[in-house]
């Protein structure tokens, strides 16, 4: 038996680095993961067990483009399917005390169903992918993830907000470092003004990484520094790639400018430091589109990305500090206390 099991989605990087922002927190409380491909990839690098048995379906991204997102949702549905099937034996094996969801419905569903508390940690309630006829099962899949929010003990939303029944706005959940930037630079070896180009965990970045190679002369006496993350293996000759990286929040914190897709954990991290941002939405995407537009950007800012990028360069903005992992962990602590009170 254990206190806690996450099952983090693994679309991208951002849920599970959240998480383990959270995790981080605990004392004394058993955590094991549930996840799979890139984020699976990531955990290695921590010392929470944890389980590689997700394997999502990969966005189309053509140009910078979605394309086919309903046979995307349809891909979804058969993997939303699969993942019931895998969290339902896990959850037999582990017996956790609580099940904490970043994104994963499945695993909702069925702990729900077997009566163990749930915490759902999310910044989507509702999903905004199709239109025409699959917009229609897209509606109905909506209905049933609304059931599940509200029957979730807590439903934990990296925002800023006004608490409503069992929503729990705590701000952004991003990871700390205990060092300063200059020492982070110094590490890094970034001794020019630094762009940092991040792509996120998936290949649907590559169009941003193949507009700012084509920018590259226009950005003089800079250094370009890359990170392509767990799936891309393009190999980028005369760059800087630091691949896949554990640490991408130091090394935003120490770069001068972050040119990035708009994943929410990235935006929040940029804030949280202070590094100016330029975010990139991919088109199609809802969430994207929202997220980059909540910052003053929109897809077609990707054909002005070098003047942007200029800009920014001189414009240090004031972090905005928060503590929403630490809130998001007493709230996940407060309910094992409450299940059982002689144990914590």
């Amino acid at each position: 038996m254990i206190d806690v099991e996450f099952f983090s989605s693994p679309i991208g990087l951002g849920h599970v680095t959240r998480d383990i922002a959270v995790a981080k927190n605990f004392e004394k409380i058993s955590t094991k993961f549930v996840t799979g491909n890139g984020a699976a990839q990531f955990l290695k690098n921590f010392s929470f067990p944890f389980h590689d048995v997700y394997n999502p379906p990969s966005f189309k991204v053509k140009n910078g483009s979605l394309t086919n997102s309903a046979k995307w949702l349809w891909n979804y549905y058969q993997y939303y399917k699969d993942c019931k099937r895998i969290s339902e034996k896990l959850l037999i094996a582990d017996k956790p005390n609580i099940v904490v969801s970043d994104e994963d419905f499945a695993s909702l569903s069925v702990a729900q169903q077997k009566n163990i508390p749930t915490i759902l940690i999310t910044d989507i309630l509702e999903t905004k992918f199709t239109s025409g006829l699959a917009s229609f099962i897209e509606k109905k899949m909506n209905k049933a993830m609304q059931k599940i929010i509200k029957n979730c003990r807590s439903v934990i939303v990296p925002e800023v907000g006004k608490n409503t029944e069992n929503l729990n706005y705590v701000g952004p959940i991003v990871r700390q470092t205990k060092s300063s930037r200059d020492e982070l630079r110094k590490k890094f070896s970034f001794d020019k003004k630094t762009i940092l180009v991040s792509v996120g965990g998936t290949d649907a970045g590559i169009f941003l990484i193949q507009k700012v190679l084509e920018i590259q002369p226009k950005l003089t006496d800079c250094e370009i520094v890359f990170v392509s993350g767990p799936s891309i293996n393009k190999k980028l000759n005369g760059v800087r790639n630091l691949g896949f990286v554990n640490n991408l929040h130091e090394l935003i914190y120490a770069s001068d400018v972050l040119v990035s897709l708009a994943g929410k954990s990235t935006i929040d991290e940029a804030k949280e430091y202070g590094t100016p941002g330029i975010f990139i939405p991919i088109k199609g995407h809802f969430e994207q589109e929202d997220n980059a537009k909540e910052e003053g950007f929109v897809f077609e800012d990707i054909y002005r990305l070098d003047q942007l990028i200029l800009d920014r360069l001189e414009k240090r903005v004031s972090p905005i500090h928060s503590d929403g992992a630490q809130k998001a962990s007493n709230i996940i602590k407060d309910l094992l206390l409450e299940i059982h009170p002689s144990n914590h």
